[in-house]
Parts: structure tokens; C-alpha cells; sequence
């Protein structure tokens, strides 16, 4: 397995949840999330991720205009 790449993820993360212990950790993220029916808040806009709805639901509605 890879070497994760924590410090430089972090760096990019848009997670704006103070207490998320998996920024800059993708591929915790990425399988939290999914586990809970949810996308990360890296595949939403800012005002979307702000929110704190990470559904699917949720993501649909925002990329509909």
C-alpha cells in the first residue's frame, strides 16, 4: 500500500467540520461516508458543504439549476 498523503490532502481539504478527525485522510472519508449513504464535502460547492449535508439527495439538489 501507498505512503497516505495526509499533510498535502489536508491542505486541500474543503472539510469545514472542526472536529473531523479524517482530514486529509481521502480514503477514511471516503468510506465513512459511504457508509452512512453520504458523499464527502470535497464534492460539493462551499456554500453546499457548509451545510453539513453530505446526502445524496442533497447533492443532487445542488447540481440541479
Amino acid at each position: 500500500m501507498t505512503e497516505c498523503k495526509q499533510p498535502s490532502n489536508k491542505q486541500k481539504c474543503s472539510c469545514t467540520y472542526p472536529g473531523c478527525g479524517r482530514k486529509g485522510i481521502c480514503c477514511e472519508c471516503i468510506r465513512y461516508h459511504l457508509a452512512n449513504r453520504e458523499l464527502p464535502g470535497c464534492c460539493f460547492s462551499k456554500e453546499a458543504e457548509r451545510t453539513y449535508d453530505r446526502s445524496f439527495e442533497n447533492f443532487a439538489r445542488t447540481q440541479i439549476k
